[in-house]
């Protein structure tokens, strides 16, 4: 039961459509904070997905987490481990080989685009931690009432 898009803002990438180098793998890993401006009121949790979407692995998963209380803001630097308890027990699965956000971290001298895509679930999932994106996925399909996507680029420099 969809009832539209998704609309927010990411605070990790600028006006241009770059990531801050403070969302990176070459900066502080810290993940950013986003804003929603249009969280329906059947939304009971949130997820995001961080994806490369030039790695040669198709859509190369950075970041999966999930099971967080609906709100209007998911706060930045969210700590790593598998379950996060300042989101009321969210779950971070398996993603980049860690339960954490991964940011942007192309080779040296090239460009890599980064899709963020937020979920508004209708449950909580209940599903664990050392799940992938692709369980995610299974797992909230019937369950997204709303679904949005910001892409950004990274261009690493020597």
């Amino acid at each position: 039961m969809k009832t539209g898009k998704l609309i927010f803002e990411c605070t990790g990438i600028d006006e241009q459509g770059c990531f801050l180098a403070v969302n990176t793998g070459y900066g502080d890993d810290s993940s950013p904070e986003f804003v929603i401006q249009n969280l329906s009121l059947s939304a009971e949790t949130l997820a995001v997905t961080l994806e490369d979407l030039d790695h040669p692995k198709k859509n190369f998963t950075h970041w999966v987490i999930w099971d967080i209380p609906a709100d209007s803001v998911i706060p930045k630097a969210i700590a790593p481990g598998k379950t996060v308890s300042s989101l009321g027990g969210a779950k971070q699965g398996r993603a980049y080989g860690w339960h954490k956000y991964a940011g942007p971290k192309p080779p040296k001298n090239k460009t890599h685009r980064y899709r963020f895509t937020l979920y508004a679930l209708d449950c909580v999932l209940g599903l664990g931690a050392g799940n992938f994106k692709k369980s995610f996925l299974k797992r909230a399909q019937g369950h997204i009432i709303q679904q949005g996507e910001i892409t950004g680029e990274y261009l690493c420099k020597d």
